[in-house]
């Protein structure tokens, strides 16, 4: 199969599709490989480790989209790119539709079967290609908060690990899954007081057996939320419902009560955010002020570290990109539920249930 990885093109955006070793083993089960020259220059990724690996170079988009069977990528394709996709195309990456219905109907129009990242499952339930992204956003999260609560950022002012005789700063993290628990680690390593709040009981468990008394569990409903919130220095928003829009959960009433100067961090932003006042920023423009609160709502969070986070990816999504190639897209989602999970659009038709209904449009059974 002739598999192509362009350059990502998302504002700030350097991790890249496939990395040497994962084009080694893609040559090496007799597929041709093009990478886009510079794709792996921001992950420290040469292009001549490319090459050494048995790719082939293109200088430019129109080359490997042309060409390729399988497009592999990390973020969904801009409004460019998805004028260079065609029928027959297989597109796999990360695509987030609920939360953007222009690229929705862009890819129904270009007749590629288009397969997401994020609704690709595991036989215990899990999102395991979403899931190196949650751990790297998850960490990042206090990281950029921190910064943020910093009076040059806009912020409050305020240390979120305290010093001895002022109390450390308040995280309060909306989500107990795979990032709110890796937010939980590094906010708690940094000293701040860390609450959680999630409506599944057992996720609460599982943060109190993994944190004891260090971490504070609150079970989920709007009343909880409301008067919690009022407490936070540093909001981290992780809630998400696989392949839907994230409920909005904190209202702009909420983000109004607010310490002047706290910040919210939504790392749910690719799904649509879950506060009313959030809206997708760039890591050019990463933050703006609603309602007297810092708002950090990068839709791709895991850029900032291009190098852990493709590696990390790769790990993921490699046995997936070899399914593919080696058996083709058919025979693959037929013989694998879990990726056919990952199915979202095919020659014009939605096939992911949740992302038809967040537009309204009609939705055809795989």
């Amino acid at each position: 199969m002739r598999i192509g990885v362009p350059k990502e093109i998302k504002d700030n955006e350097f991790r890249v599709g496939l990395t040497p070793s994962s084009v080694s083993e893609l040559v090496h089960h007799g597929h041709d490989v093009s990478v886009e020259t510079g794709a792996g220059t921001g992950s420290g990724l040469l292009d001549s480790e490319y090459e050494a690996a048995g790719a082939r170079l293109c200088t430019g988009p129109e080359d490997i989209f042309s060409q390729a069977d399988l497009v592999v990528k990390v973020k969904e394709p801009l409004a460019g790119e998805r004028k260079l996709l065609r029928e027959g195309q297989v597109l796999f990456t990360y695509l987030h539709l609920a939360a953007d219905k222009p690229q929705t109907l862009d890819l129904m129009q270009s007749g590629a079967t288009c397969i997401a990242y994020e609704t690709v499952t595991s036989p215990s339930g899990s999102l395991p290609l979403l899931t190196p992204m949650s751990e790297v956003a998850g960490r990042l999260a206090p990281q950029v908060g921190a910064h943020c609560l910093e009076r040059e950022a806009g912020g409050r002012g305020v240390l979120l690990g305290g010093v001895p005789g002022v109390p450390a700063g308040e995280v309060i993290i909306l989500g107990g899954g795979v990032a709110g628990s890796h937010a939980a680690t590094i906010a708690l390593g940094m000293g701040a007081n860390v609450t959680v709040v999630d409506r599944n009981p057992e996720a609460l468990r599982r943060l109190d057996f993994r944190f004891g008394t260090g971490v504070r569990t609150i079970f989920s409903t709007r009343a909880a939320i409301a008067e919690i919130v009022k407490r936070a220095d540093l909001l981290i928003g992780t809630v998400l419902v696989p392949g839907a829009a994230a409920p909005k959960l904190v209202s702009r009433e909420m983000v109004a009560s607010m310490k002047n100067g706290s910040v919210i961090v939504d790392i749910s932003i690719d799904q649509g955010g879950c506060c009313e006042t959030s809206r997708p920023t760039s890591h050019s423009h990463p933050t703006y002020v609603e309602e007297g609160v810092v708002h950090y709502c990068v839709t791709n969070m895991p850029g900032a570290v291009p190098r852990t986070s493709t590696f990390a990816l790769n790990n993921a999504t490699l046995p997936f990109v070899l399914a593919l190639a080696d058996k083709g897209w058919k025979k693959a989602i037929h013989e694998d539920s879990h990726l056919r999970n990952g199915l979202n659009i095919h020659a014009g038709e939605i096939t992911c249930k949740p992302v038809a209904e967040a537009h309204g449009l009609h939705w055809a059974a795989i």
